[in-house]
């Protein structure tokens, strides 16, 4: 981590002016601060003088805290490019790591955030794609949308930040695109995304053909109890080549996954029915292509982390680009706590959440660094 906070390029002139703090020691005390579930710069501040004694112990803020106006300006001038690069190599050998432990196909989610707690000249929240890896939790790059455009264009450019030859790409259905699915082609990777109406030609033509077709092979999982609910989940597994009507365009070697859950509300008694369509250019005797369509959810769960744990919505910021290092700083402080789970051999160790960790670490700064110095 003080690695990854040297490597982060000085926005300061240091030839002229009186540089009172050092980048990399800012960028640390942040970090630890929100670690510790600090919000705001106030917090962060008041985190640092109680500890400072402390953080000169490890050859850091020599002179003193940094004020909230510098804090303030930090965030509003370092490289949020170059600051979202050195994140993406900070997390890559963990990663290797980790995945070394993992038998099955790596899945990567790919999935856009608004930043809520910005509103850009033209009305809109910021909004940053990044590629999670499923079988490690961690986040492996983000991409942010420009101000006049969206996910469409920025999913590309996050594809080719990251290597996915054999591996799976998961996404919504922002991501059904002819460029986007033969981008993920061209790098060797495969797809799942989510088929909706902003395709209306595929969508409502595989509606209609599946009336009439029987599926590969279909499956059910469930009843399941969860989070108040009993639900049970049918998979059919259909061959594209029959299905797909316009096969030139889309390539007719895919499968369609109609994914159909039948919930019941333990409270009330009250049945839903919901039914998706998603296309995967996996073969249909995949076995893993039911587990799939659940495995993008971690992405939203990982989103849901952002906002409740380090409460990501609620911090203001009033630039683009301090919201992409905050959103960074943040996403550092999630992957950390992904990487000790991932270290652990204890089973216990693997199921604590972010909130349980965060709660431990905050107790005292002593048990903060034990912490992160584990291996």
């Amino acid at each position: 981590m003080k690695e990854f906070s040297l490597s982060v390029p000085d926005f300061r002139r240091s030839d002229r002016g009186n540089i009172r703090h050092r980048l990399d020691d800012i960028i640390m005390l942040m970090i630890l601060g929100r670690a510790s579930g600090c919000v705001g710069r106030a917090d962060i501040i008041e985190f640092g003088r109680h500890n400072l004694h402390r953080f000169h112990k490890m050859g850091m803020l020599r002179n003193g805290v940094p004020s909230e106006s510098t804090l303030c300006r930090t965030d509003n001038s370092i490289d949020d490019l170059a600051m979202a690069d050195r994140m993406q190599r900070f997390v890559e050998a963990f990663h290797r790591e980790l995945l070394k432990k993992e038998c099955s196909k790596e899945i990567i989610c790919v999935d856009g955030k608004a930043e809520r707690g910005t509103v850009q000249d033209n009305g809109r929240n910021p909004d940053i794609v990044s590629a999670y890896s499923y079988n490690t939790g961690i986040i492996l790059a983000t991409e942010a949308c420009r101000e006049k455009s969206n996910e469409i264009k920025a999913i590309p450019q996050l594809i080719d930040k990251i290597g996915i030859p054999e591996k799976i790409v998961t996404a919504d259905a922002m991501s059904m695109q002819k460029d986007i699915i033969d981008r993920i082609r061209e790098k060797g990777g495969d797809f799942l995304i989510e088929l909706k109406a902003n395709q209306p030609s595929l969508r409502y033509g595989v509606e209609d053909r599946l009336k009439t077709h029987t599926p590969a092979y279909s499956y059910t999982e469930g009843p399941e109890l969860g989070h108040g609910r009993i639900e049970t989940r049918t998979y059919r597994i259909y061959d594209g080549l029959d299905i797909i009507a316009d096969k030139e365009k889309w390539g007719g070697n895919m499968a369609i996954i109609e994914y159909e859950s039948d919930t019941v509300r333990k409270s009330s008694g009250k049945r839903t029915t919901e039914k998706r369509l998603y296309v995967s250019s996996l073969s249909t005797d995949t076995p893993i292509l039911g587990s799939l369509v659940r495995s993008h959810w971690s992405i939203e769960s990982m989103h849901w982390g952002l906002d409740c744990n380090l409460l990501q919505d609620k911090v203001k910021r009033k630039s683009t680009r301090a919201a992409r290092n905050l959103d960074t700083i943040q996403r550092v402080v999630y992957s950390v706590f992904s990487i000790w789970k991932g270290l652990r051999k204890k089973r216990a160790d693997k199921r604590k959440g972010m909130a349980e960790l965060m709660r431990y670490v905050s107790m005292s700064f002593t048990r903060l660094i034990s912490f992160l110095s584990q291996k």
